[in-house]
């Protein structure tokens, strides 16, 4: 029987296991996945049990989607970018890591018919998942990068890795088409993002990562005031399904089933 697993710390709120074990189920596969709360000092033993067979894949949630990094071998074009790695395997002997996150967030933009061509957009958070939304973002050809964090000198970091984005303090409120979460603010009911929506008006697209609950605070108020808002559930299965195929060689279907499952 295959083993697969998703690590993370926190990892109660991820429904991974309910979708995965679902596409098993579907295409008859002997395999079994299941999610994990580690320390970041479990992750070299993590890998060695993907190198020795004895876990056949792994998803990587938040803190760990650049600290797994030193233990694998090798790096897709991808995880290289973006020094962020979601999703990891073995191939010839070798433990790779791949980020299938960019391919998610591109999809789901395109699944809600929202034209990012020649938008700005405001980024809140430099954690784990947001280079894969700058590198997607600059795919999908947007106009300009705010980038704002809570630790400021993370998000200057990470300016150092896409020179084309522009820091801004937490708190400021540029001009902006689109804005988007990355942040874990929000997995708590009582989270707070801190945005004084006042000083932002209607017509805004709001994006959050965060797709369980289905509506934080921040898509909340957002919708109160007349913006288009949207979690990362369609995110989440886009990657979701990237990973499946690369463990199992086959694509695993994206039907009504699959969206009222993760409701």
């Amino acid at each position: 029987m295959k083993k697969f697993l998703v690590i993370g710390n926190p990892i109660e709120h991820s429904l991974s296991p309910i979708l995965h074990n679902y596409w098993i189920k579907k295409n008859n596969l002997d395999a079994i996945y299941n999610k994990k709360k580690l320390d970041v000092s479990e992750l070299e033993n993590l890998i060695k049990d993907v190198r020795e067979k004895r876990i056949d894949g792994v998803n990587v949630t938040i803190p760990f989607k650049s600290s797994i990094i030193p233990f694998l071998d090798q790096l897709s074009n991808e995880a290289k970018k973006t020094q962020s790695v979601n999703t990891i395997y073995l191939k010839d002997k070798m433990v790779i890591g791949h980020n299938t996150d960019i391919e998610g967030f591109q999809l789901a933009i395109k699944n809600t018919n929202y034209d990012i061509n020649g938008k700005k957009v405001l980024l809140l958070g430099a954690g784990g998942v947001s280079p894969s939304i700058i590198e997607a973002l600059n795919n999908m050809r947007v106009n300009k990068i705010f980038l704002s964090n809570r630790t400021h000198v993370k998000a200057e970091n990470l300016k150092k890795r896409f020179n084309e984005v522009e820091v801004v303090k937490w708190g400021i409120l540029p001009d902006f088409d689109m804005i988007v979460n990355s942040t874990s603010i929000g997995l708590n009911s009582d989270d707070s993002i801190g945005i004084d929506y006042t000083k932002i008006g209607s017509g805004k697209f709001f994006y959050d990562v965060i797709y369980n609950p289905p509506e934080t605070n921040f898509l909340k108020f957002a919708k109160k005031i007349g913006n288009k808002t949207e979690n990362g559930k369609k995110m989440f299965i886009y990657q979701a399904q990237a990973s499946f195929k690369i463990w199992n060689n086959l694509i695993p279907k994206i039907d009504n089933d699959v969206m009222e499952l993760l409701n």
